[in-house]
């Protein structure tokens, strides 16, 4: 079976942000995404130890210490970034100012509950982070993830077992597999990367899932999250 690599999975993810955007990338497989922004787009991104206007690693031998991203990576910065408090970085995410986020996962739910930070296991983070404020704050949530567990069981389930970080909060999943939207009316799938058919998709998923791959122009596509947030 065929599957996206965590960097085509960072590229797909990279399509779907617009110009003019302010997005949080999160810890981990997300980063990835800053490699593949088209340079001809203005897109601001923002990191939670206070950067804003980030933009990919540098090259070898050019890393600055004094530039670092929230998981201690290195990055560069646009012309006119900046760099601020902490507290001031929380406020931009708490407060509604970032058009999307992209945090990985452990687990999403049918109606879009976010579990991604911790596992149960002894050597796991101790702490949910900022993950939390973006989940809650940014006006779209996407999450980047692989499609199955190491042991073949599906990461999208019925309801979370580990601990949530959002509730209702998930507006897009991007997995290895496939694009799936998490709707007022169930999953949809938006597209199948792999060599797989839809039939194969739902049995792996393990929940129920809705052909979306074929939708008519115009149809209404608004996320259950988005919906909830707009109320």
């Amino acid at each position: 079976m065929k599957r996206l690599t965590r960097d085509e999975m960072a590229k797909r993810v990279a399509q779907d942000i617009p110009e003019g955007a302010y997005v949080n990338l999160g810890i981990g497989v997300p980063t990835l995404v800053a490699n593949h922004l088209a340079a001809d787009k203005e897109i601001f991104l923002h990191s939670e130890n206070g950067l804003l206007g980030m933009r990919p690693a540098p090259a070898a031998g050019e890393e600055d210490d004094e530039l670092i991203n929230a998981g201690k990576q290195h990055v560069t910065l646009l012309n006119g970034g900046a760099f601020f408090h902490h507290s001031d970085s929380f406020a931009m995410m708490r407060g509604g100012h970032l058009d999307y986020c992209v945090l990985g996962a452990f687990q999403v739910s049918v109606n879009g509950d976010l579990a991604n930070w911790h596992t149960g296991a002894p050597d796991a983070i101790p702490a949910v982070g900022g993950a939390m404020d973006l989940a809650i704050g940014a006006k779209q949530v996407f999450v980047m993830m692989e499609h199955l567990t190491k042991q073949g069981e599906s990461k999208i389930v019925e309801q979370c077992w580990y601990p949530v970080t959002g509730v209702n909060c998930v507006d897009r999943i991007y997995t290895d597999l496939a694009v799936i939207d998490v709707t007022r009316d169930g999953l949809v799938v938006r597209e199948i990367f792999s060599d797989i058919d839809f039939e194969t998709l739902q049995k792996l998923t393990g929940v129920p899932l809705k052909d979306g791959t074929k939708l008519p122009a115009g149809t209404d596509t608004q996320t259950a999250a988005a919906a909830a947030r707009a109320a």
